[in-house]
């Protein structure tokens, strides 16, 4: 009896820490999603084609399709989405329904909040950047933790090369020349955008068509997404495509992405339809 009353007890705190630990992972993500929503700094300015007539002609074309003259610079995105997720390897993936919502303020971080999987396969939880901060953090039937990293620089520059490539799809006001956002040519149909933040610095290329289009992001991403589990540059990129006008911009509603993009290895294990983006 004296046994049973113990193992029940530990149960019992085990499940509380669990708790406890599931309520932080919250916490973080709610409190960095607001940080990040306060991050805009373009109040009052708008967008004309004078600030990219310097740039390259395929980084000039992009913008000028991607944002209609007049419109107030809005470098912070909100969006909802759905779609699928692989949770396996090419030969095996293991595709799930997903649901997210994120907030994305490039170069600052993002927060992605996601729902993935039915019944015993379910996941929820949170892929984060913000400030010198990042994590991945999911939970398996809202119970026991599947997957937890972050808290490195490996990680930190991993999440970076994420927050610019997706602000290509959706935060375009993010990348208009400044200080710390540098555009090249690198042929006559694509622009190379190379972002500086907090002492890392993460290029991605953007091929464009005749409008100024982005058909495709790739850039070489700092990952462990790979057989060795090895940090190291790899291609990683996807294509874009259901452009539609929000509030002024024309932002991609579909999104597939993943690893060795460019290469016979790629597997797009992220296929994202946007619902509904809000600008900030």
């Amino acid at each position: 009896m004296k046994v049973l009353v113990v193992v029940a007890a530990v149960l019992v705190i085990a499940a509380v820490l669990l708790g406890l630990r599931r309520w932080a992972d919250e916490r973080d993500a709610s409190r960095a999603w607001t940080q990040l929503a306060a991050s805009s700094s373009s109040a009052g300015q708008r967008f004309e084609a004078a600030l990219v007539a310097q740039l390259p002609d395929p980084a000039r074309r992009y913008f000028l399709f991607s944002i209609a003259p007049g419109t107030p610079l809005r470098p912070v995105s909100e969006i909802t989405m759905e779609g699928e997720l692989s949770l396996g390897t090419r030969a095996d993936p293991r595709t799930q329904p997903m649901q997210a919502r994120q907030i994305l303020a490039s170069p600052h971080g993002f927060v992605w909040r996601l729902r993935a999987g039915q019944g015993a396969m379910s996941i929820a939880g949170s892929d984060a950047m913000v400030a010198d901060r990042s994590w991945t953090r999911f939970w398996l039937l809202g119970l026991g933790p599947v997957a937890r990293a972050g808290g490195d620089a490996d990680h930190l520059r991993s999440s970076l090369g994420r927050t610019v490539a997706e602000a290509v799809a959706w935060s375009p006001a993010s990348l208009l020349p400044q200080a710390d956002v540098a555009w090249t040519a690198e042929g006559p149909d694509t622009a190379r955008v190379t972002v500086t933040h907090r002492g890392m610095t993460q290029s991605v290329d953007i091929r464009v068509d005749a409008e100024g289009r982005p058909l495709w992001v790739r850039m070489m991403r700092w990952s462990n997404a790979n057989p060795q589990a090895v940090y190291q540059l790899q291609p990683f990129g996807g294509e874009l495509g259901d452009f539609r006008v929000v509030d002024g911009y024309r932002l991609a509603h579909r999104l597939d992405g993943g690893n060795f993009f460019g290469t016979a290895d790629y597997f797009p294990f992220y296929r994202a339809r946007v619902l509904a983006i809000t600008l900030r």
